[in-house]
């Protein structure tokens, strides 16, 4: 796990933070995450988390960036039937993305990633764009929410060692272990198990979201846990990372072009 005090605002002063912006380091990304069930094996941070390195590795990679704060409790309804998860109705979570890239633009940032690292976060992040970017102002808000290129690049990955099958978007073997990379003293390898089979099909995330999680799986796995591994965890939180900064700096360009 990758963590500089010269990157994330939340450890730097005021005055380190207006040298940064007056330095061209305009561009700030944040996570949106959630502390929910993952199965009997993970801990309830795990999207927050996941989250939190994604962005720190996305800043790095785009250069003139910092890190903000991830925004640790996310959409998480369909996951209240287990004990611990914390759950934001949408309208509560689009108002605190509001009052938080408001913030932002108000320091000067003049564009703002936005990284949903939990599935029941991009639908409502997709929705509260428009408020987003009418509360920036003259800054650019930017969300990567394409839920189905995460899925996918975690399928890709997971086949180059054989075991894309088990990959199915909520504690499989690729979430599993992407916290094995980071953070293996709080993953429960001897708990890790098989839940409902993937593929994650459009049909299955709408029961998802409309009967819960707990209907499909009851232990709150979608995919395989089982054959988890640092290794592949720290290939797909490399692999995520090289999709997620393609779109933002792609998206950067048009911005520019269009200007």
């Amino acid at each position: 796990m990758t963590s500089d005090p010269t990157l994330e605002l939340e450890r730097m002063t005021w005055p380190e933070v207006r040298a940064a912006l007056d330095a061209g380091r305009t561009t700030v990304v944040f996570a949106c995450g959630a502390v929910e069930q993952h199965g009997p094996h993970l801990p309830l941070f795990t999207d927050a988390e996941h989250g939190s390195e994604l962005s720190r590795r996305v800043a790095m990679e785009l250069g003139d960036a910092l890190v903000a704060p991830t925004v640790r409790v996310g959409c998480s309804e369909h996951h209240m039937a287990f004990p611990g998860t914390i759950s934001l109705e949408e309208s509560t979570f689009a108002a605190v993305l509001r009052d938080y890239v408001r913030s932002l633009a108000r320091h000067g940032f003049e564009r703002i990633c936005v990284i949903p690292s939990h599935g029941g976060n991009f639908a409502p992040v997709t929705h509260a764009l428009p408020m987003l970017r009418e509360a920036a102002g003259g800054a650019h808000v930017v969300a990567f929410t394409d839920l189905p290129a995460v899925i996918n690049t975690w399928v890709r990955v997971a086949g180059e060692l054989g075991v894309g099958e088990r990959v199915a978007g909520h504690a499989d073997i690729a979430e599993s272990s992407v916290m094995l990379a980071l953070h293996p003293d709080l993953v429960r390898t001897e708990a890790a198990e098989a839940g409902h089979p993937g593929p994650l099909t459009p049909e299955l995330v709408e029961r998802l979201f409309t009967h819960g999680m707990r209907a499909i799986a009851p232990n709150g796995i979608l995919g395989d846990a089982r054959g988890l591994s640092a290794e592949l965890g720290e290939r797909c939180i490399e692999a995520l990372v090289d999709v997620l900064v393609a779109y933002f700096r792609r998206e950067s360009s048009e911005v520019t072009s269009v200007a």
